[in-house]
């Protein structure tokens, strides 16, 4: 069964509920670690081409059934950095995990939030850099078009894309890292061996682009729901003052 494209529609971001000035939220030390299919994600990294830290907001795995079989593909774990907390519990606080799970707005707040990302897609079954970056070219361009919105920056962004990942290939255990900035740029990174590097090898400058790797992941048509409903369960905990541990 195929992955339906994602979508790259912008939603406006409203804030309706006012937080208590002295409320505050757990630091990204009580937050765990999560392993997915014997891949670990760690609490807390610091994702390339970034000064900040950022803490494990949730991790899945992206598979697909094949007749009878689920095969699983990558494992997906996506950080954020610690102002997500506050600028996300404005809005969702009053949420319950389950109400964030189905709510594709939630999950565009944290694509289109003005706060960093980093997602790290780590090989279950091997993958080429071409077979990836085709992938991803052919939903996003197609989505662009439809809406109206591909431009020859977007053409020029993905054809750095492609580029980037011409020559990689992907052994199981090995991984692609994005971090996404809020004015638009995206770094892109490989690791062999579970290691994170300081800077990104790749930095392309492209807000449509930017989002829409996090989108493909976590959005509407997200190609991990498993990451998707680990991000609700534990920010649902986060957003929760004073929390002293986030295990699941």
């Amino acid at each position: 069964m195929a992955t339906p494209p994602s979508s790259v529609t912008v939603v406006e971001v409203l804030h309706n509920v006012a937080l208590p000035e002295n409320l505050t939220f757990p630091a990204a030390e009580s937050v765990t670690a999560v392993h997915v299919e014997n891949v670990p994600f760690p609490p807390a990294v610091k994702p390339p081409s970034s000064a900040n830290t950022h803490f494990l907001g949730g991790a899945g795995v992206r598979g697909l059934q094949i007749q009878d079989n689920f095969v699983k593909f990558t494992a997906i774990g996506v950080y954020l950095q610690h102002d997500a907390l506050s600028f996300l519990a404005d809005k969702w606080t009053a949420k319950s995990a389950h109400e964030l799970t189905e709510s594709v707005e939630f999950f565009r707040d944290i694509v289109t939030g003005p706060f960093e990302k980093f997602a790290r897609v780590t090989m279950i079954l091997p993958l080429t850099g071409q077979q990836y970056a085709d992938k991803v070219s052919e939903n996003c361009v197609a989505i662009w078009k439809s809406l109206g919105i591909y431009t020859d920056a977007e053409a020029k962004a993905m054809e750095q894309f492609v580029t980037a990942f011409k020559d990689e290939t992907f052994p199981p255990g090995s991984s692609i890292l994005f971090t996404v900035f809020p004015k638009g740029s995206l770094a892109i990174s490989f690791s062999k061996d579970g290691s994170i590097p300081e800077v990104g090898s790749t930095i392309i400058e492209n807000k449509l682009l930017s989002e829409a790797v996090l989108e493909s992941m976590i959005g509407k048509h997200g190609v991990s729901p498993q990451a998707k409903q680990s991000l609700a369960t534990r920010l649902a905990e986060l957003f929760k003052p004073n929390t002293d541990s986030i295990t699941k």
